[in-house]
């Protein structure tokens, strides 16, 4: 048996459960993942995705496969070792986007398992809730009981398996000091930008304070990406001068062309959410926010169109005051929203946000309420 697997039969797969039924198959996708083949690597990876990550859960069977994921990204023989570990990352955290722009609230999730554990297991509303939260931060916890050697790939020869690293351990706050150590240590010499990148920005998540001045470095730099990367730290660490969120309002409207592993690469999103994040956001950083929504389409559109909302009324409101009673800001946004092209409209995401904020949910009556043609 290949080292990076040993043990793999070992576990009772058939006995753990994924998105669709028994685990049994999971043994056999895992050793896929070493095939010199691509096709059949990427079906494999799929599957996986699909089975033991379903659009974003985990299950029992997720938290057993982590040590394997993450020996298959350690070992050099394994093709395109960032997968395995990309996946690994995701099971533990899920959808990055519901723990950003501040990070994972580890103490606030632990406390959240202790209650349902403590809830009356004879509701079954309860114990469900229970059942899955166990399982997502038991696969948190397989990743987490494994960092050392995710700190190691960062030494790695291999660019993607350096910056799948790098994103992997802005998660982990209980392990800040280790990793924070070894994120200074590879900023010291790292060329990569896409590393980098993915690096100044888990050194914001893990709170890395004694790196602000190595931060401004990168801030003051030629890089696009990494001078971004720098100032959503930065903002991360309540650096907010007009450097800062001068760089966050650019990118918001016309963001870098290089992208990094966090928001899905959506760096405008993820501007606009670090923006969305302060308590008293600058006029021109909201306007560059609803400039950069004005500039989207298709599925682009209702995230942005979500955090201007937010940007824009703080909280939801019914009913909607009139066009004419909102304010210059709240105005525009809707304005905006209005004017997004058909593409946009097309998506019940959309339809979902506006609701929730009482707007009309049908293009020409929200047009019509913004006094558009």
């Amino acid at each position: 048996m290949d080292e990076p697997l040993a043990g793999l039969d070992d576990i009772d797969w058939s006995g753990l459960r994924h998105a669709y039924g028994s685990a049994d198959d999971v043994p056999g996708l895992l050793r896929t993942l070493r095939t010199p083949d691509q096709e059949e690597r990427q079906e494999a990876l799929h599957t996986l995705y699909a089975s033991i990550y379903h659009q974003g859960s985990r299950y029992p069977a997720s938290g057993p496969a982590v040590p394997f994921l993450l020996a298959l990204a350690a070992d050099p023989a394994t093709p395109d070792r960032d997968d395995p570990l990309c996946l690994a990352a995701g099971m533990a955290i899920g959808s990055d986007e519901a723990h950003l722009p501040c990070g994972v609230d580890i103490a606030g999730w632990r406390r959240e398992v202790a209650r349902l554990r403590a809830s009356d297991p004879a509701e079954e509303e309860h114990r469900l809730d229970a059942w899955v939260a166990e399982a997502e931060l038991a696969a948190y916890d397989a990743v987490r009981a494994r960092l050392p050697l995710v700190r190691d790939l960062l030494a790695d020869e291999d660019v993607p398996v350096r910056a799948a690293a790098a994103y992997t351990l802005g998660w982990f706050p209980e392990e800040a000091a280790a990793s924070l150590s070894a994120l200074r240590a590879l900023l010291r010499t790292e060329q990569d930008p896409a590393v980098a990148a993915n690096a100044l920005i888990s050194t914001g998540l893990l709170d890395g304070r004694d790196l602000i001045p190595r931060l401004r470095e990168h801030l003051d730099g030629a890089e696009p990406l990494t001078r971004w990367a720098a100032a959503i730290a930065l903002l991360r660490l309540d650096v907010t001068d007009p450097p800062v969120i001068a760089e966050l309002a650019a990118a918001s409207a016309d963001p870098p062309g290089a992208t990094v592993a966090f928001m899905n690469g959506d760096l405008r999103l993820y501007s606009a959410a670090a923006i969305a994040g302060m308590a008293d956001p600058p006029d021109e950083a909201v306007g560059a926010v609803l400039d950069g929504l004005a500039r989207t389409s298709d599925d682009a559109s209702f995230p942005m169109a979500a955090v201007a909302l937010r940007l824009a009324f703080r909280a939801p409101s019914a009913p909607l005051p009139p066009y004419a009673d909102l304010t210059a800001v709240q105005r525009r946004t809707v304005q905006v929203i209005a004017e997004l092209p058909e593409s946009s409209w097309r998506w019940g995401n959309l339809m979902e946000i506006l609701q929730e904020w009482d707007l009309p949910t049908d293009r020409d009556e929200c047009r019509a309420y913004a006094g558009l043609a």
